[in-house]
């Protein structure tokens, strides 16, 4: 038995890679499906999440952040300053205002809402690092959680930079 598992390995190991074994990942173009909830409570929190990052995020309008934040808003992303305060010092150094888009201009994937919590996912092209000609998409997600209106917290996958 244990000869037939060995061969059987060999073989394996001597098969040519899959050229492109994952899906590519796409956004959607109708946001406004995305926003859709028979619960209004989850379609207010999608619609509160989805302003947000277009007007503050997208449009660097920061003067709106507490429109959107509350003054205790807790950041787990490790290169943002936790409460509102300390994401509109992190952002003003470099987010300058710009026109607000009706729409988010980041490939959008999914937005899901379930109780107090609304992720936004994208699609994010990266250079392959095996050969840089060649680009890869992957997923980006953003967790927000919703109270009494207001975004109280944000999760990501950034890491340290």
């Amino acid at each position: 038995m244990t000869k037939a598992i060995t061969f059987l390995l060999m073989g394996l190991l001597t098969l040519p890679p899959l050229a492109h074994a994952q899906a590519p990942v796409h956004a959607t173009a109708d946001h406004q499906q995305l926003l859709a909830s028979p619960d209004s409570t989850l379609a207010a929190n999608k619609r509160l999440v989805y302003d947000f990052w277009r007007e503050v995020f997208e449009g660097g309008h920061l003067e709106l952040a507490d429109k959107y934040l509350a003054e205790s808003y807790i950041q787990h992303n490790p290169n943002v300053p936790t409460g509102r305060a300390g994401f509109v010092g992190f952002f003003s150094t470099f987010s300058k205002p710009k026109a607000i888009e009706a729409s988010v201009k980041a490939p959008l994937v999914s937005i899901v809402a379930e109780r107090d919590l609304v992720i936004l996912s994208f699609a994010r092209e990266h250079a392959d690092p095996k050969d840089p000609a060649q680009k890869y998409t992957t997923t980006w997600f953003d967790m927000f959680r919703v109270k009494d209106g207001k975004i109280v917290e944000h999760w990501d996958a950034a890491l340290k930079q």
